[in-house]
């Protein structure tokens, strides 16, 4: 294993300093055989919005697949505000018109008296969703920045007694925080929306809660350097498990480390060190190769130190934001890890029926490979001899992070195996999630049936807001929101970056 990880290493180091980090890929452009591409990808966004929008507006009488809640808040609404970015993005001004227009007279701060909000989810797609239009429309549209400011100025009640680690849900209608413990990415990625509200309003408060919940985390003694455990309490502000993985739970809480430190260039170190520990750490203990020499994955740590060749959806982001931070730090290590990363995590597409990633999976690396200590079923067993992974749960609910990473590998490297994983990636798509009768695209319950898909019903609104987004991107323009002007929030929300530090650290 260490062999393995050396030879990676060697001749990989940092490259010394100089003016203005790029993280983009400087002169890229997508070939013309694949610019098509970026029209189907608007269809699609078209085609998912469209009997969505007509039912939720009351003129239509096909029924779409029904939207998500953001627990019990405003559920539908979650996808007009969290569409917005996408919509300019898109260059699909109608649409983006009548948002506005139901963003100003939609009362966001109004729920059903024993309705709970989730502080994370609303942060990431209204207060940054509304954050990120704001700036699209070149600030035309004053009430999406109050907008924003008025649905914080009610989430701000889960920092409860002035607790510096907030409450992860709360009842809105009478501000008082549902008790339990949290976790970090729930209390540690606020940090971008909160900060550029502050600068907006001239409130410091807003950043002041959220970024210093962010800075708490960072400071508490973690297992190993960097890698915080997942749960933590918001009464004694110490860390309640040991638990560490890059997944669900703790997955954002390290992507805003990076991500802070380039939105607002921070001069305080703590975020851009406590990201390259995070890393560190995972080289050293938690990545592994797959048994198959195709890519490599990040396992998890239990609460006894033990590996667990566990991973899942969600923590294939890790890619795209290893690759971000190493451009940041110069340092092609992490650049080069960060390709193995997006190698594996697409193996986990490329090896199933559908063509499409499961929700979680096992992998199996050359010192191992069993979930939870329990040995793989026949079927597990089989599958993994030859892609190296085994699925876990095969549900897929229209989820980002391999087609995020895979965005991020090819703005970063220019090869063009990414956009040839996007291509078919919208080739599974449509063939696997769109709905007949014009009901737009449905998650499924087993991405490797032997029979037909079985369709769920529903259809989260990140669909709209990070899946077709980083498509539709992958095959646009590069100049258009490039990685060197924007910085992405965890919901694929672009907020305007200013020029880049020489150094990241």
């Amino acid at each position: 294993m260490r062999l393995w990880l050396l030879g990676l290493l060697s001749g990989a180091l940092a490259a010394p300093a100089r003016s203005g980090v790029t993280v983009q890929k400087q002169g890229l452009v997508v070939p013309e055989k694949y610019r098509h591409l970026r029209e189907e990808v608007l269809e699609m966004f078209v085609d998912s919005y469209e009997p969505y929008r007509r039912n939720a507006f009351g003129h239509d009488e096909v029924r779409p697949v029904r939207q998500a809640p953001v627990d019990e808040f405003a559920g539908w609404g979650a996808t007009v505000v969290d569409s917005m970015s996408t919509m300019l993005i898109m260059g699909l001004t109608d649409f983006f018109a009548e948002a506005v227009n139901h963003t100003t007279y939609m009362d966001f701060t109004v729920t059903q008296p024993r309705s709970t909000v989730s502080v994370f989810e609303t942060t990431i797609r209204y207060v940054g969703g509304l954050l990120s239009a704001y700036e699209l429309s070149d600030k035309k549209h004053p009430v999406l920045l109050r907008k924003a400011q008025n649905i914080a100025d009610k989430l701000a009640y889960a920092f409860h007694q002035d607790n510096v680690i907030p409450y992860g849900h709360i009842y809105f209608m009478s501000d008082d925080p549902k008790r339990g413990t949290t976790n970090i990415a729930e209390a540690g990625s606020m940090s971008l929306e909160w900060e550029l509200l502050s600068r907006y309003t001239k409130n410091s408060t807003y950043a002041k809660l959220a970024v210093g919940a962010v800075k708490h985390i960072a400071n508490l003694e973690a297992p190993l350097p960097g890698l915080a455990p997942t749960r933590i309490d918001p009464v004694t502000g110490n860390f309640t498990n040991r638990y560490i993985t890059w997944g669900g739970e703790a997955d954002s809480y390290y992507e805003y480390l990076v991500k802070y430190a380039r939105l607002f260039n921070a001069d305080d170190p703590v975020f851009i060190q406590t990201w390259k520990k995070a890393v560190d750490s995972s080289i050293w203990h938690l990545l592994r190769p797959s048994i198959t020499g195709m890519g490599a994955y990040l396992g998890e740590m239990d609460d006894q130190r033990n590996l667990k060749h566990l991973s899942s959806h969600l923590t294939c982001f890790h890619a795209g934001n290893w690759l971000l931070g190493g451009k940041m730090l110069r340092n092609q290590t992490m650049v080069e890890l960060a390709g193995h990363l997006n190698d594996g995590c697409w193996t986990t597409y490329n090896s199933t029926a559908t063509g499409i990633g499961p929700e979680s999976f096992g992998f199996v690396s050359p010192d191992g490979g069993y979930a939870g200590g329990n040995m793989m079923n026949k079927v597990q067993v089989e599958f993994s001899k030859k892609h190296g992974f085994y699925i876990t749960d095969g549900k897929y609910i229209l989820r980002p992070e391999v087609l995020e990473s895979n965005f991020y590998g090819w703005r970063v490297t220019g090869d063009t195996k990414y956009l040839d994983r996007a291509a078919d990636a919208i080739k599974s798509f449509q063939t696997h999630l769109q709905l007949t009768e014009g009901r737009g695209y449905s998650d499924i319950s087993d991405v490797n049936p032997t029979g037909k898909v079985v369709y769920g019903d529903k259809t989260e609104s990140f669909w709209f807001a990070e899946t077709l987004k980083y498509l539709y991107l992958t095959f646009d323009d590069p100049k258009h929101i490039s990685l060197d002007d924007y910085v992405f929030n965890t919901e694929a929300h672009p907020l305007k970056a200013p020029p880049s530090l020489p150094s990241y650290g």
